[in-house]
């Protein structure tokens, strides 16, 4: 062939055509050139993952900086910066429950330079908002997990009662006349006062507050009566005694409070947790979708972020793209069902 002035085939079409011309190939050189003409249109696709990213990387939180899923965020984009060797650029977009800069990832060019600090807020928002613009599940592609945080069924210590048993039976015998503080409509710990109430029967006002410091003000000070708080922003105050802890939202006993029961022990089939990860706009190429996931999964594996973390009151969570899908979906599933049952509505 080279004698008659063409160069090799570089795509399987073109060597079918060359073959069609000059008549038939013997079945190991027909392999032979199929195997190299496969390995040549990989290889631009392996260049591209190796080579991402080549510019800085914008990771969007929906909320203002100082919240747990800024800093957690914070800790990991500093971390893929070291590993990847380019910047990734922690932007907070706050506004409308996380929804703002929700928003501005979807909109994004789906090239792996916008990324979307997911939280809870995401797949709560999906129901409690009518008319958002997005379909969060659709539009954002999950990169990976990072950490979840349980809740703690907390009291103040001068409410009567010092288990969750007496807890339910306290509020049946004072019907409407309980109420739980939560960090604001749509938080984890309003849906989780919501879930606690439809699997109990019980009746509970909600007080909403603006932030969990605010709640936590109030229910320290007796204002309210109980709160589902993130372990994170309570465990101090559980540990000088200034709250009373009832029960975790885990499945199991954690190890930051080994004496305290799950909910789960006395209302079966009862879990919640807060979720933070890392999305993608949809369309964006898998192979950096995949190289994202390996390095975001690297860096929990990391000691030192593990610890970190653990300060923060969560558990490092890597999970694979597939899995967190999941983990997404059935969450969102879940706080649907809440949020219709209470009528739950935002600020």
């Amino acid at each position: 062939m080279a004698r008659c002035g063409h160069s090799p085939p570089r795509t399987i079409n073109g060597a079918l055509r060359l073959v069609t011309h000059y008549g038939k190939l013997s079945r190991r050189a027909f392999l032979a050139l199929t195997a190299n003409a496969a390995a040549l249109s990989a290889a631009p696709q392996i260049a591209r993952a190796d080579t991402y990213p080549t510019r800085p990387v914008r990771l969007i939180v929906g909320f203002a900086p100082g919240q747990a899923i800024d800093i957690v965020t914070r800790i990991v984009a500093q971390a893929l910066g070291e590993r990847l060797g380019e910047q990734f650029i922690v932007e907070n977009r706050p506004g409308a429950g996380g929804n703002i800069g929700t928003e501005a990832v979807v909109r994004a060019p789906p090239d792996g330079y916008t990324l979307l600090a997911i939280g809870s807020n995401n797949m709560i928002n999906a129901t409690l908002y009518d008319n958002l613009s997005y379909d969060f599940i659709r539009d954002i592609a999950p990169v990976g997990s990072v950490y979840r945080v349980p809740q703690v069924m907390e009291v103040n210590p001068s409410f009567p009662a010092r288990t969750v048993p007496e807890f339910i039976a306290y509020a049946n015998a004072n019907p409407g006349k309980i109420n739980f503080a939560s960090a604001g409509s749509g938080s984890v710990a309003h849906v989780t006062g919501e879930l606690f109430k439809m699997m109990t029967g019980i009746h509970m006002l909600h007080v909403p507050y603006r932030g969990a410091a605010p709640a936590l003000t109030d229910l320290i000070a007796g204002e309210v009566h109980v709160m589902f708080d993130n372990l994170a922003s309570s465990i101090a105050h559980i540990r000088a005694g200034r709250l009373r802890p009832l029960a975790v939202s885990t499945t199991t006993r954690l190890e930051a409070l080994p004496d305290i029961a799950t909910v789960a022990e006395f209302v079966p089939g009862f879990e919640t947790s807060a979720w933070a990860g890392i999305g993608a706009p949809k369309g964006t190429p898998p192979h950096i979708i995949d190289r994202l996931n390996q390095e975001i999964n690297a860096v929990l594996a990391e000691a030192k972020i593990k610890a970190r973390i653990v300060d923060l009151g969560g558990l490092a969570l890597a999970l694979s793209p597939a899995e967190y899908a999941k983990q997404l979906a059935e969450e969102t599933q879940k706080w649907a069902k809440v949020i219709r049952f209470s009528g739950a509505k935002p600020q």
